[in-house]
């Protein structure tokens, strides 16, 4: 139990110095003393250097804080829901639902309204964000009432993995026949980013997950006992049934909103818990659950940072720095841990 706590300590404390770090670097240099003054309210400091502490890497640092905390527990979730440890956020087809709402609005907004949702500043995000929010609880309804038909979740995994193909298929029609501005803004979106939110919507999106992640950790309990098979989970009382909906919800929730604001995210949902299972060396979900929400949190703020660390025009797409830097890190505990089992 000390090592657990010591382990949680450090990642609280890993948290917090990459907060520090995606306030301090950046394409324009911020000396600490400076950044530190800003954040207590001092208006002796350049205007400059607190539009860019207080409208970008504020709001990207905190969107990144929670972004990755909530596809962490979205992906442990689904990985229980399945018992699959290749499950991940994406894989009911919610974040293809989301993207394919977007796709609806961006790329029929310049055909039939004649006006690139591009050039419509915050109404276009809003109208985006918006549409991902339907896109993704209209798949996520779907599957919901499919998973209260079906039994099996082999059949479950199944239909949500052709729901996805089928909403690839139709963003696939929708960008034959879109004007090239469209699609331009799509690949954009499809890239994701932490940076999209700003002012307003970033307060929003924290405030909605700060009141979904603690509503998750309430699952704990049903998760140990769903993991023991459902003839097991059944005789200790578990409804199997209505856990696996509650289960369902609840990540799909998250992954719908962390796709509105940020795009798909890949990789953070899949990888994890994998990474949580791995450092803390246990199944046990009262203490996976928090490990996660904390391992994701800490490796999105570092690939925030990654993404536009100084030297880069601009910021490189989080999907890229998520992949490249969180895909050798996994293979490599996950070799470390089968190595050590061997011996």
């Amino acid at each position: 139990m000390k090592k657990t706590l010591l382990l949680i300590l450090v990642l609280m404390l890993a948290i917090v110095a990459l907060l520090v770090l995606n306030l301090l670097l950046g394409t324009v240099r911020i000396p600490f003393a400076s950044v530190w003054r800003i954040l207590l309210g001092s208006e002796d400091e350049s205007e400059i250097w607190r539009n860019i502490i207080f409208s970008s890497r504020v709001p990207q640092a905190l969107t990144a804080l929670v972004a990755g905390a909530g596809l962490a527990v979205s992906g442990l979730q689904m990985q229980t829901v399945f018992r699959n440890p290749l499950a991940g956020p994406s894989v009911l087809g919610i974040s293809n639902g989301a993207s394919l709402g977007v796709a609806f609005v961006v790329l029929l907004s310049g055909s039939l309204g004649g006006v690139a949702l591009s050039r419509l500043g915050y109404l276009g995000d809003a109208a985006i964000s918006l549409a991902a929010i339907i896109g993704a609880l209209l798949v996520m309804g779907l599957i919901v009432w499919v998973a209260s038909k079906v039994k099996g979740n082999v059949t479950l995994l199944i239909i949500g993995v052709m729901i996805g193909y089928l909403a690839t298929a139709i963003i696939g029609v929708l960008k034959f026949f879109s004007a090239e501005e469209d699609i331009r803004a799509y690949v954009v979106w499809g890239l994701g980013s932490f940076g999209r939110v700003s002012g307003g919507q970033m307060l929003l999106f924290v405030c909605l997950m700060l009141l979904l992640l603690p509503l998750s950790m309430l699952t704990v309990k049903s998760m140990n006992l769903y993991m023991l098979g459902n003839g097991y989970a059944r005789n200790l009382g578990l409804n199997v049934r209505r856990t696996r909906t509650f289960l369902i919800l609840s990540s799909g929730t998250l992954v719908a909103i962390v796709t509105a604001y940020c795009g798909p995210i890949m990789f953070i949902g899949l990888a994890v818990p994998h990474l949580a299972r791995a450092i803390f060396r246990t199944s046990d979900h009262r203490i996976l659950m928090p490990a996660s929400l904390l391992t994701g949190a800490a490796l999105a703020l570092f690939c925030n940072l990654v993404a536009r660390m100084p030297g880069f025009e601009g910021a490189l797409p989080v999907n890229s720095v998520t992949a490249l830097i969180g895909a050798p890190i996994v293979a490599g505990v996950l070799f470390r841990k089968r190595k050590e089992n061997y011996e």
